[in-house]
């Protein structure tokens, strides 16, 4: 058994496993499952294997019931958006439409893998919401069909209390990303506070200033202030591009 319990190859000996299979049939009993079973109630963490073409899940982690509240024979998408916080639902609909984009292009190809990971507020057991970090792995295969699957690690995160401005975002083939949640991990794409990604949003809506001022009971000249800010955190000169480029990468 491992002693590094942040050590995620384990989950690569669970796709190298179960992959030609289709992740169909996994023997809980098997001591790679016990093993990555441990690991996960360890870290706090769960998992699902899905389909991403088909969009059907094959297998869930056990986990699921201590960190959700709902069985791992039961779990749905329909749960996760259920359970998502009202603030996070269209950031959750957004990296949704993400995934099958990635794993469209990705069966075009018939070849490669991407990494997406963001967090997000999921009501847990308690009927109070905390903060999970949503790890995908999404590879093509041609066994035992061609399709592109994708591992979905979700870990709570409740302890990293700086994901409170911004949130985490990182998509990319950087396989050092795809790792347990530390510091530096959290911290990317976690540049811009809740205040400015709301009006981030308001303006990508065809809101101006004077109108967001108004909605949100500031003075133009803050709202100004912001617009400011996040040009100069993104390094984009106007904020027309800082819009594009977060909608293109599944933020906004």
């Amino acid at each position: 058994m491992t002693s590094d319990y942040h050590d995620y190859n384990l989950f690569f000996k669970f796709i190298e496993a179960y992959a030609p299979s289709g992740f169909d049939g996994i023997n809980p009993k098997d001591p790679l499952m016990e093993e990555l079973e441990i690991l996960m109630e360890i870290n706090n963490q769960f998992l699902y294997m899905a389909d991403a073409i088909q969009m059907k899940i094959h297998f869930t982690s056990k986990g699921s019931k201590a960190l959700l509240g709902i069985a791992s024979d039961e779990l749905s998408f329909y749960h996760f958006m259920e359970a998502t916080h009202p603030f996070d639902i269209q950031r959750l609909n957004l990296g949704r439409a993400k995934i099958v984009k990635i794993a469209q292009d990705l069966f075009i190809a018939e070849k490669g893998y991407t990494i997406l990971s963001t967090n997000y507020k999921y009501r847990i057991p308690s009927g109070k919401y905390s903060d999970f970090l949503v790890q995908c792995y999404l590879f093509y295969t041609a066994i035992p069909y061609k399709t592109v699957f994708f591992l979905k690690i979700h870990t709570n995160i409740d302890w990293y209390k700086r994901i409170k401005n911004g949130y985490h975002y990182y998509i990319g083939t950087d396989l050092s990303c795809f790792r347990y949640p530390d510091n530096d991990l959290l911290r990317k794409g976690n540049i811009f506070s809740a205040r400015e990604f709301e009006i981030l949003k308001l303006i990508a809506s065809g809101l101006g200033s004077e109108e967001i001022a108004g909605k949100l009971f500031l003075s133009v000249h803050t709202v100004n202030t912001h617009r400011r800010n996040v040009l100069l955190k993104s390094g984009k000169t106007h904020i027309s591009d800082l819009i594009y480029d977060l909608r293109d990468r599944g933020v906004l």
